[in-house]
């Protein structure tokens, strides 16, 4: 079976209408994955999700922030809790992080969709299963929210798992770090992180995290993998930087479960980013990692604000993940994407090379590779 898991219940409906994140991506991936003219019907089950508890949260957040999510969750709440505290949590009206009325509870079922899917995976009831609202949290630290991310379900799904004694790899595909997760698990041996991103000298959440020299603390020391890629990085050298490092590590750490954050925003034309992507690289990498996983991993969502693009890469992918056919129409192919002049093309290679080279030398032998 291929799960999707989604529902109503898992989209902001009250989120400004300037704010770049756009929760009906989701909708409209749904929408393509099962589209009747697809002939999947048979082939993909879709459930909502059932709400995650404030245990399940409390085991990657603080009391006082999940308190602090459920006092703003309401109409007019802005107005009512200290300027000072609403700050100290990390969010505020205008920034990246303004509350709504339904946050709370759109975050608790996000966070209990990825549950769900890890669940269902890790029992053998699905072999692939997709969050598409999910993974866009992956900024959120214990006590504060960070980048669009109110609750961090991907950690939230990975502190479960690891409460029932599974070995996690963590997949962050998104262009911008995935330094909310790796801050949750820096310190544990038995999750792997990797975040291939735009580097962070150029791009949210900055230095000096995400760096090539960012591996992990104490006994989770070479457990925390960070790919920083220069800007305007195209799939030639993306897909390259990825071979060389995931592929490898997955074999060497031989998780129970795989969990990849499918941030479509490394895609050309993207507004908040600057790498070169084309959706093909996105088909190319979810078929790798599931020739590596044999078949058996959960899928998240994440960035994407390309609300056209984003849609067709996650469907896409979630098809490419689940061994069916990919749409010739949800691809538009390389010539979509600018194409970098030699010069500018042998840069961004020479600097992926040297990450590369950094993780062999600090990274690998600690996995015995």
């Amino acid at each position: 079976m291929n799960l999707l898991v989604h529902g109503p219940a898992m989209i902001a409906s009250h989120m400004p209408v300037s704010h770049p994140l756009k929760p009906g991506r989701a909708d409209d991936a749904q929408s393509l994955i099962t589209d009747p003219r697809n002939g999947w019907a048979e082939l993909v089950t879709v459930v909502a999700p059932p709400m995650a508890t404030d245990m399940d949260i409390a085991r990657v957040h603080d009391l006082s922030y999940i308190a602090m999510v459920d006092r703003l969750s309401f109409p007019g709440a802005m107005g009512r809790v200290p300027s000072g505290e609403v700050k100290r949590f990390g969010f505020s009206s205008h920034g990246d992080n303004p509350p709504y009325p339904e946050m709370g509870s759109i975050a608790r079922n996000v966070s209990g969709g990825v549950i769900h899917a890890l669940q269902q995976v890790s029992t053998g009831n699905a072999k692939v299963a997709f969050v598409p609202s999910g993974g866009v949290n992956h900024h959120a630290m214990p006590a504060t929210a960070s980048g669009f991310g109110v609750f961090n379900d991907a950690a939230v799904g990975i502190a479960w798992a690891r409460d029932r004694g599974m070995r996690v790899m963590y997949v962050d595909l998104d262009v911008h770090h995935g330094d909310g997760v790796e801050a949750m698990f820096a310190s544990d041996p038995q999750v792997l992180t990797v975040s291939i991103h735009e580097s962070t000298r150029y791009l949210f959440p900055g230095p000096p995290g995400g760096l090539a020299n960012s591996i992990g603390t104490g006994p989770g020391t070479g457990f925390a993998v960070n790919i920083p890629m220069a800007p305007y990085s195209d799939d030639k050298t993306w897909m390259w930087a990825f071979e060389e490092i995931v592929p490898p590590l997955h074999g060497a750490f031989r998780p129970d479960i795989t969990l990849v954050q499918c941030g479509a925003d490394a895609y050309h034309a993207d507004p908040l980013a600057h790498l070169l992507l084309t959706e093909n690289v996105y088909v190319r990498v979810a078929e790798r990692l599931r020739s590596i996983s044999g078949g058996r991993l959960v899928a998240i969502g994440g960035g994407g604000y390309d609300v056209e693009a984003t849609p067709r890469i996650w469907a896409s992918m979630f098809a490419a993940f689940s061994g069916l056919p990919v749409k010739s129409n949800w691809l538009h192919g390389p010539k979509s994407a600018p194409i970098l002049d030699p010069g500018a093309s042998s840069r961004v290679m020479d600097e992926a090379k040297g990450v590369v080279d950094t993780l062999k030398q600090l990274v690998f032998p600690i996995h015995g590779l």
